[in-house]
């Protein structure tokens, strides 16, 4: 193919599906999208073929975890980027169902990641999060596991860069959504604490931040320039409040209390990693520890065979060693 191709990894998903559209719009790019959900797939096919040629696309139904087909993708379509959007991101629905997370947040990256070093591919950009921050719940610490294996495997050839973001309205997983359908129902609204904040951003502006991380050249972990965190009362208050619903006038606010793998509220960076500019003042990069590769490779291999073995202590004990700082709450 003369025109880079890129692939992106859960490209069925609101942030995966926005990458698309953008890069069909403003490159010349041919973009693989891969989604293991056949629904996600379809709706992302249907919606990038009304605006670009199918010449420009290629629609695959597959599973991050499915190192062949990984293999055979980026052989085949000759991939120089890498978009990893793929994630499993509900966290309390995560603590219970711990090795699925490990298995496609974790393991799968580092495989996706090493197969990308040994096909050349020049740069693979993840999606992480802030929950990555010193995390207590599972989705966290799988996110931490997936920005260290990129840490450890970043070389000259193959640039390697994580792009932490909060959460983005109107994404699956969003709490955006979900009190706008408690308002439609007519209450109540669930809110965990009245203290809980959470840093929000607008899904344009989230693919703008990716791909303007991506073009600087980066490698590690960079970080947006967030401003101050929404209280999550406030936010459903508003909602309430701005409803055009003939019951939201009745909706009334209940307090679930945090659940497991939530915190009050979430950050940036840890107390160990440091922070500087980059050529984008709304991105900056960050310092964090890099792992020894050889060390990391056993452990990820342990992780794996843990997880095949379906074996939920040993695995949890093995991503304990990848990410010292996982404190799990609960």
């Amino acid at each position: 193919m003369d025109s880079e191709v890129i692939l992106i990894t859960g490209a069925g998903g609101s942030i995966g599906s926005a990458l698309a559209h953008a890069l069909l719009k403003n490159t010349s790019a041919h973009v693989v999208l891969l989604d293991v959900s056949e629904q996600n797939l379809h709706r992302v096919d249907l919606s990038v073929g009304r605006v670009a040629g199918r010449s420009r696309f290629t629609s695959v139904l597959g599973d991050i975890s499915d190192d062949r087909l990984i293999a055979s993708l980026l052989e085949r379509h000759e991939v120089r980027r890498i978009f990893h959007t793929a994630a499993f991101k509900h966290a309390p629905l995560l603590e219970s169902n711990a090795l699925a997370a490990i298995k496609n947040n974790a393991v799968g990256t580092w495989n996706i990641a090493v197969r990308a070093r040994k096909h050349g591919v020049s740069a693979f950009v993840l999606l992480s999060t802030d929950k990555a921050v010193d995390p207590i719940g599972i989705m966290g610490a799988t996110k931490r596991a997936a920005e260290v294996a990129l840490l450890a495997l970043d070389d000259s050839r193959t640039r390697m860069l994580a792009v932490r973001l909060g959460n983005v309205w109107g994404t699956e997983g969003s709490v955006v959504p979900l009190f706008l359908d408690q308002i439609a129902r007519g209450g109540p609204v669930t809110v965990t604490d009245r203290a809980a904040s959470r840093y929000f951003f607008s899904l344009d502006e989230a693919v703008d931040l990716i791909l303007s991380a991506a073009d600087l050249g980066l490698s590690g972990v960079v970080i947006p320039q967030a401003g101050s965190p929404r209280n999550i009362l406030a936010l459903a208050e508003e909602l309430i409040a701005s409803s055009e619903s003939s019951m939201a006038k009745d909706v009334q606010i209940v307090f679930t209390g945090l659940r497991l793998g939530e915190k009050l509220t979430e950050a940036f960076v840890s107390a160990d990693e440091k922070t500087e500019s980059t050529c984008d003042p709304r991105l900056l990069a960050v310092t964090s520890e890099v792992p020894d590769r050889h060390t990391l490779s056993v452990n990820c291999a342990e992780l794996s065979k843990r997880v095949e073995l379906r074996e939920m202590e040993p695995a949890l004990e093995t991503l304990k060693k990848i990410v010292p700082n996982y404190k799990p709450v609960g």
